[in-house]
């Protein structure tokens, strides 16, 4: 059984659902869903670049709710519906336990229900149930908020009686959630129900919380929906869609469970300016942010399923007007964490840090080339910077520091930036000290592990683009030619850093210890490397005495007053540390604007550079390949001779 009993009694009533309406069948016969998933917490409008070079304003709830309503007052059988990860993304999610500013206002917005994504378990489970908590406390101080029904059908409570496991029920149990519900408006029955897709699980390892697989759980909840009668059955997955079939949960989904009509399809940020069609099951997708909002008007079918009739990702930009009231309650929100966390770190919500006059890569194509971007560098010479300045005296060499391009959640764009700018580009998770903010850890790695890194990101990141690395204080030159694990050539250490093109590389020693610096999940995820490549790439996080580091927030940097120093906090500081322009205000410094030759591609297919300089891997890849070789020959000579001396 997925569910214990105490859980499932909410499949039918929840403590804070909304009353079902039954009106009148709506007068063209037609039902719209309007859906948004992946907000991660993004309830402020915001600056994107589009393809001619303009800076516009988009998103925000002020704007959702005004399209929300506008649609709404078109047809009455209209859903609103999340996907999940509507939190962690902005400054918001500081106050997620305490205020659960996203939930709420999903409610104030008129959202009928939601699922959880990855990113709600960033604060890991007690933050989860601490979210629900302050959400059913705000609902009973304020009897006019109705929030959105938590549809959750694939967790496994049975698999571990872990006490996470224990907070999370609980907490769900108290807002009312349920495995699915029906909605009823318009004349119109829809059976929505919500799951977490394996991806998506695997990216909240820290959930204590284990998920069933989408596809058994959806054949065990689709039945009991089809038996409720509904018109429409709608899956809130997220799992998300790939370009690799056989990687594209959403997709196989749909295949494996045909009498799922619509599949709103979260966490892999896609945008589908045209629904994907599986059988009779639709697949919808809106991007992120809430820079768009989905709709989808669909009417029965002659075959007794549904038809699309119009769908559009609509975007929301300076056209679409803002809502007074969502915008009140927003700057509420800002007011506290301004009063609040920023205070204790020296900083605003809107205070301006610097100006920017280059136009760093945008957010829908960073990472999906293997090369050097300085938006990345300057993650990283942030990292440098931070850490020198909050040692001070006590400074110890950083030879490196590396931002991975997984936990890089914005970029900047053209003007001034503030400190809300600064924490969106790296807003992820909690530290030990459990204060919103990844902090920086300090681990050494030998010369040889230094050249691994490299290999990582020239190597694994084509397989799996979140683990390319953008470096600080080295340098190394792959060529995408050579065998995989074994295409990097060259790696050296820039003595001074951040790193300049004109400044000197230096070699590296394979025994020797070099401290690195990066954040706490990075620091973490480098090292599960040698576990999960089977011992294939050797790279041991340690301490200054060469002892492997097995709890990893014993390393954590802090400031001058003993504080964690946050990844953010530390762009933050560095930002604000550049040179003034004649205006007085710190200005993006010129060198970012183009590569410095942190990652050198040498794009060679002549033999001697595929096979020059090879690394371990690559030798016994090598040797195993002769011995086939000559194996095959010997066959080949004992075939030969075999059919010779039958001829004679």
């Amino acid at each position: 059984m997925l569910l214990v009993s105490s859980f499932t009694i909410f499949q039918s009533t929840g403590a804070f659902a909304k009353e079902a309406r039954t009106e009148t069948l709506s007068d063209e016969g037609e039902v719209t869903l309007l859906f948004t998933h992946d907000l991660h917490s993004h309830l402020d409008s915001f600056k994107v670049r589009t393809d001619e070079g303009k800076t516009i304003e988009v998103g925000g709830f002020a704007r959702l709710k005004t399209a929300i309503d506008d649609v709404r007052t078109n047809n009455p059988a209209t859903f609103v519906l999340d996907g999940g990860d509507f939190s962690m993304g902005t400054l918001y999610q500081t106050i997620f336990e305490s205020d659960a500013p996203e939930l709420v206002l999903l409610g104030r917005l008129g959202y009928d229900a939601t699922t959880f994504g990855n990113h709600e378990f960033d604060y890991r489970s007690l933050g989860v149930s601490n979210m629900l908590k302050s959400a059913i406390t705000q609902q009973e101080a304020d009897k006019s908020l109705n929030l959105p029904q938590f549809l959750v059908s694939n967790i496994d409570w049975e698999k571990n009686n872990s006490e996470d496991n224990a907070l999370v029920k609980e907490a769900l149990e108290q807002y009312g959630a349920k495995e699915y519900t029906i909605l009823e408006r318009g004349g119109y029955r829809i059976g929505v129900y919500g799951v977490m897709g394996q991806e998506a699980e695997d990216y909240a390892p820290e959930s204590g919380i284990d998920f069933d697989d989408i596809i058994e759980a959806s054949k065990r909840i689709v039945p009991l929906l089809q038996d409720e009668g509904v018109d429409m059955i709608v899956c809130l997955s997220h799992s998300g869609t790939n370009p690799d079939p056989d990687k594209s949960e959403d997709e196989l989904l749909a295949k494996a469970v045909p009498e799922i009509d619509v599949i709103i399809s979260g966490h892999t940020h896609t945008l589908l300016e045209d629904y994907i069609q599986i059988g009779d099951t639709y697949i919808m997708s809106e991007g992120c942010y809430g820079q768009y909002l989905g709709t989808a008007t669909l009417t029965p079918s002659e075959s007794g399923r549904w038809s699309v009739v119009s769908y559009e990702t609509k975007l929301l930009d300076e056209s679409v007007a803002q809502d007074e009231e969502i915008l009140s309650e927003i700057k509420n929100y800002k007011d506290k964490i301004s009063n609040g966390y920023l205070k204790d770190f020296g900083y605003e919500f809107d205070q301006v840090l610097a100006v920017n006059d280059i136009a760093f890569t945008q957010m829908d194509s960073f990472g999906k080339e293997l090369r050097e971007d300085t938006l990345g560098s300057i993650i990283a010479d942030g990292y440098y910077y931070a850490v020198k300045e909050a040692e001070g005296n006590d400074y110890v060499e950083v030879t490196a520091s590396v931002a991975p391009m997984g936990t890089i959640r914005d970029t900047f764009q053209i003007g001034e930036v503030t400190v809300s700018d600064v924490f969106n580009v790296a807003s992820l998770g909690i530290g030990a000290d459990r204060i919103p903010g990844y902090p920086l850890v300090s681990v050494y790695l030998t010369g040889a592990e230094l050249k691994t890194l490299a290999e990582i990101d020239a190597s694994v990141s084509t397989l799996m683009s979140t683990a390319q690395l953008y470096p600080s204080g080295l340098s190394w030159t792959y060529n995408p030619n050579r065998l995989i694990l074994n295409r990097v050539t060259d790696v050296k250490i820039a003595k001074d850093v951040p790193y300049d093109k004109n400044k000197e590389l230096i070699e590296i020693d394979d025994e020797k210890l070099y401290r690195v610096v990066a954040g706490l999940y990075s620091a973490q995820m480098l090292g599960a490397v040698q576990n999960t490549s089977k011992g294939i790439l050797k790279l041991t996080p340690k301490n200054e005495k060469g002892e492997p580091i097995t709890d990893f927030e014993e390393y954590i940097i802090r400031d001058k007053n003993g504080n964690e120093l946050k990844e953010w906090v530390a762009l933050a500081n560095y930002i604000a540390s550049f040179e003034k322009n004649a205006d007085g205000m710190p200005a993006f410094p010129e060198h970012y604007a183009a590569p410095e030759g942190r990652k050198i591609e040498v794009d060679s297919k002549n033999i001697g550079e595929i096979i020059k300089q090879p690394n371990k891997v690559a030798l016994v890849i090598y040797a195993v390949g002769a011995a086939l070789i000559a194996i095959i020959v010997f066959v080949i000579l004992r075939i030969r001779r075999a059919i010779v001396k039958r001829r004679k």
